[in-house]
């Protein structure tokens, strides 16, 4: 099951990543983005209220579940909102750096989410796992070379960029990503209350979609107007995007965070590959060998037989409260030691005077 969710999570990235590109890079579709993803919160949540009323307890109804959900929702509503910071910091970032240097920075996702999943869920991750991620992390980077190494790409020359302010705004929501990476793990496998998949994720897009209307709202709809723009591609893509935060949260649950960001890693890789033969997009030699070093950085990861590290014990502390018992132990030992030596001199005595 596990290898399966991942499979597809990976194929649902690369053909949401070539049908976009093909939407608004080819076809020069206007539909506001936001318009977009809250359309996929929506299917989220009717599909997700589906499968709920068909694991109903006796004598409930999918009212009374839903209207309880709705007032259990506070975990996945801090989720969503750290989303929406998220998606604000990204905002901020790209207006003061460039889409390079931003893709640059955005790589460090992959050691955030591994140190929180350390920190948070106390995971113990060998060091070819380690080197494995840090060997991901740089090849996607040199994957994404066309785009850093772009010399037309470069916010320095705008007077009111702020490097710094971009630079903090970046790194503020990579270990944002990483943190909520392992929070939506930790809710959703270990919380108290055990809710299922479905409910975490209709819980999840119900406070989502009013962070997206306020996003709707700042930009006046985008270019194309209030609900403008929208196509037969568009709505497939809320489809596909729709079917994504599903595969997410199911592979979280039958595999790990780190799991995924190596199928959503993969996706870059082979929808990629997609652009270029179906699109045109690029791939370069450079781009060919970085590809190969992520899907060997993937393989030792997820092959690794290495023993997970244990902690070693420490020396017990000597406090006032088993100072004497410490004391009381070695004249123990002192006193046995004294005894087997007389017992020795004994026999040797008795041996000599036979």
């Amino acid at each position: 099951t596990k290898l399966t969710v991942l499979l597809i999570l990976c194929l649902q990235n690369s053909m949401f990543t070539v049908l976009r590109r093909y939407s608004q890079g080819l076809m020069k579709e206007t539909y506001s983005k936001h318009e977009l993803l809250m359309a996929a919160e929506f299917i989220k949540i009717v599909f997700s209220a589906w499968m709920i009323s068909g694991l109903l307890k006796p004598n409930e109804t999918l009212s009374q579940r839903i209207e309880y959900l709705i007032r259990k929702s506070f975990k996945m509503f801090f989720l969503a909102c750290m989303y929406g910071m998220m998606n604000i910091l990204s905002f901020i970032s790209l207006r003061n750096i460039g889409a390079g240097t931003f893709t640059i920075f955005a790589q460090c996702k992959i050691l955030s989410t591994a140190t929180f999943s350390a920190l948070i869920l106390k995971r113990k991750y060998s060091w070819t796992k380690w080197r494995s991620l840090v060997g991901l992390m740089l090849g996607v980077l040199l994957f994404s070379e066309p785009i850093w190494n772009n010399p037309e790409d470069d916010n320095s020359t705008n007077s009111e960029a702020n490097a710094v302010l971009g630079t903090i705004a970046v790194l503020i929501e990579v270990t944002l990503s990483g943190f909520a990476s392992i929070y939506f793990e930790k809710v959703i496998k270990i919380d108290p209350e055990q809710l299922n998949i479905w409910e975490r994720n209709f819980q999840l897009a119900f406070g989502s979609f009013p962070i997206y209307i306020l996003f709707i709202l700042y930009e006046g709809g985008g270019d194309a107007g209030y609900g403008g723009g929208w196509s037969f591609v568009a709505i497939l893509l809320a489809f596909l995007g729709a079917a994504g935060g599903l595969l997410v949260a199911l592979s979280i649950k039958h595999g790990d965070s780190i799991l995924k960001t190596l199928a959503t890693t993969g996706a870059i890789i082979l929808s990629s590959v997609l652009d270029h033969y179906v699109l045109g997009g690029p791939l370069s030699p450079i781009m060919i060998i970085a590809g190969v070093q992520v899907i060997i950085a993937i393989c030792n990861y997820t092959f690794d037989a290495s023993p997970s590290p244990l902690p070693l014990a420490p020396p017990k502390a000597i406090t006032d409260d088993n100072e004497d018992e410490l004391k009381l132990t070695v004249k123990d030992s002192n006193d046995k030691q004294a005894e087997e030596q007389a017992n020795l001199l004994e026999k040797c005595e008795t041996t000599a005077s036979a």
